[in-house]
């Protein structure tokens, strides 16, 4: 996405069922970008799911993600994202910090780390002190 759709990632933390994201369109399409970087990671997904050699939850989640997909008329087959997004403006610094912030303190509210920067599916580590 960056390469291709000019995006400007600042920060990220991805959870268990979730991924928070600050970003920025360099080409002055948010919406499109949030798209196609939907649409990209749900094939990735999708398919490393299904070639996955062990059973243990693959059919389980296939299943969801088709029945999932038969609830929106949108979806041809699976669907791996929820359709709505919580997307917020970032319109200063101080609005910058704190959300950055609450991405990266997210895997210590669920209880998975104690310090951000021990969280190794985020942004923290960039920011942070590894101290």
């Amino acid at each position: 996405m960056q390469k291709y759709k000019a995006m400007e990632l600042y920060g990220y933390c991805i959870m268990t069922i979730h991924i928070h994201l600050i970003f920025r369109s360099a080409n002055g399409d948010p919406s499109g970008l949030i798209r196609d970087f939907k649409g990209f990671t749900s094939r990735k997904m999708l398919k490393a799911i299904e070639e996955n050699p062990q059973k243990s939850r693959k059919q389980l989640m296939l299943w969801m993600f088709e029945r999932s997909g038969k609830k929106n008329s949108k979806v041809k087959l699976r669907q791996f994202w929820q359709q709505n997004n919580k997307s917020i403006e970032i319109w200063s610094l101080k609005v910058f910090e704190q959300k950055l912030n609450y991405i990266h303190n997210n895997p210590v509210e669920t209880g998975f780390v104690i310090n951000p920067i021990d969280w190794k599916y985020s942004s923290a580590r960039n920011y942070g002190d590894n101290d």
